[in-house]
């Protein structure tokens, strides 16, 4: 397995591929139907040039902050932490996304992308020395995966429709 920056001339179908996983799996796991049907409804075209345009702006700033591990010419799993000049979103490091298809699950490959996230989050310059991210209390698996990596509740978040 190659755990490296991410190359939008050759990962960005896998990359898309992987994001798309994602959010599914945030629908369907971590809710009812309402918001299963919201997640996939925005998988739109237009959300995918979007998204990977900005993936794309945030590498340019910051090249590391996207992070992939490919194996057998594709990609398994990302890692995406916001570059510094958005740190000052939570005054720290966030961990936007990281995301392991399931098939690989348990084998080591979250472990290395959370490493690479984490050596990412220490090069910044941050007003706090510490990495957030936004994790649902519904999602177990990665409750487990965060408290082993030593991540602590710090607040909570709310959210209402706009």
């Amino acid at each position: 397995m190659d755990v490296r920056a991410y190359d939008s001339d050759t990962d960005e179908n896998d990359l898309w591929r992987l994001k798309r996983a994602f959010e599914r799996g945030l629908g369907a796991n971590t809710g009812g139907e309402e918001k299963e049907t919201a997640y996939e409804d925005k998988l739109t075209d237009d959300y995918r040039e979007r998204y990977l345009d900005w993936v794309e702006r945030c590498t340019e700033d910051e090249p590391d902050c996207v992070t992939v591990a490919a194996l057998d010419g594709g990609l398994v799993g990302y890692a995406f932490v916001l570059p510094e000049r958005l740190a000052m979103i939570w005054d720290a490091a966030v961990l936007n996304e990281i995301y392991v298809a399931p098939e690989y699950r348990g084998s080591g490959v979250a472990d290395d992308l959370i490493a690479a996230a984490i050596g990412t989050a220490r090069d910044q310059d941050l007003p706090l020395d510490r990495i957030v991210l936004d994790v649902d209390p519904k999602n177990d698996r990665a409750q487990a995966f965060y408290d082993n990596y030593g991540f602590e509740p710090w607040g909570e978040m709310v959210a209402r429709p706009l």
